[in-house]
């Protein structure tokens, strides 16, 4: 029976730094999924990059797309001419036109 005590204590003994970094790395996890989402925290929507955008070219929006925190909206004027704008997500910045 001694020896049955003594496993269940180096078991006790082993199990807790394992329940600690176990709930360590969840904890650090969450924090990483958290600060590091896809999904933006903060900006500008879609909705205000348009409009940003038709305030420097008149015209219909064909297209817009979002990656890397930047919104590409594709504008063609009355004129049939098409402008490329491309907008920071975070502030809304025109960062080029074509």
């Amino acid at each position: 029976m001694n020896r049955w005590r003594e496993i269940l204590v180096v078991v006790v003994v082993l199990a807790g730094p394992i329940a600690q970094a176990s709930a360590g790395w969840q904890n650090n996890a969450a924090n990483y999924y958290r600060t590091n989402s896809t999904i933006p925290s903060a900006g500008i929507t879609e909705q205000k990059a348009i409009t940003i955008a038709q305030q420097r070219f008149k015209g219909r929006v064909l297209a817009i797309n979002h990656s890397d925190d930047v919104y590409r909206i594709k504008i063609l004027s009355s004129q049939g001419t098409i402008h490329i704008i491309l907008i920071n997500a975070l502030d809304g910045a025109i960062i080029s036109t074509h």
